[in-house]
């Protein structure tokens, strides 16, 4: 199974998707949005090329007020504030903000090595995150990519297509290649397709 993977796509208008998305998940048989959604049209958008399941805050969060974008995207079955499948022998978790209260900072590279936690507490974090044990862990919000494995799980944050490290410019999505017994990921970089 190919799955696209992609996150923070942060736009007001679908009509500002960068066509190099299209190009990158040719193929894909589902794609995964990690958060950071403006409004159903990106996944509207986003569905002409695959089925998408997405996650996102739904609510205002911390905010007094709801933000009217997260109202409209409430009512859309392709959007959970957590979502756990089962695809291709392996259990996805994807949430838009990873959350590990013993690491300091937010998910970003080497970020989870860098803390030296004590053997089984990462597996332990994202079991109380998920509230199930997940292989891996689909994620997005800090606008980095990233790719990388810790006890026996692969973290993959595709980064944004709009905003990468919070730029404006051109960025990146992932593809996620599954097989029983078999998972790989990488990030393309959407100024490299013309």
């Amino acid at each position: 199974m190919r799955i696209g993977l992609i996150s923070d796509t942060r736009l007001n208008n679908s009509n500002e998707m960068p066509d190099q998305i299209i190009k990158a998940f040719q193929g894909v048989d589902l794609i995964l949005h990690a958060g950071g959604i403006q409004t159903a049209d990106v996944l509207d958008w986003l569905e002409r090329i695959a089925p998408v399941k997405a996650v996102g805050r739904l609510e205002g969060g911390q905010a007094e007020q709801p933000q009217p974008f997260l109202n409209e995207l409430a009512d859309d079955p392709r959007v959970s504030t957590v979502d756990i499948m089962d695809l291709e022998g392996h259990r996805v978790g994807m949430v838009n903000e990873l959350f590990l209260p013993r690491v300091r900072d937010e998910i970003m590279p080497n970020v989870i090595e860098g803390e030296g936690l004590p053997k089984g507490l990462v597996s332990q974090m994202v079991e109380e995150q998920f509230e199930s044990q997940v292989d891996i862990v689909v994620f997005g919000r800090t606008l980095y990519a990233l790719i990388e494995e810790h006890e026996g799980i692969l973290f993959v944050n595709p980064g944004s297509p709009t905003l990468p490290k919070n730029l404006n410019r051109l960025g990146n999505v992932a593809v996620m290649e599954l097989t029983p017994g078999r998972r790989e990921a990488h990030i393309i970089d959407l100024r490299e397709l013309n």
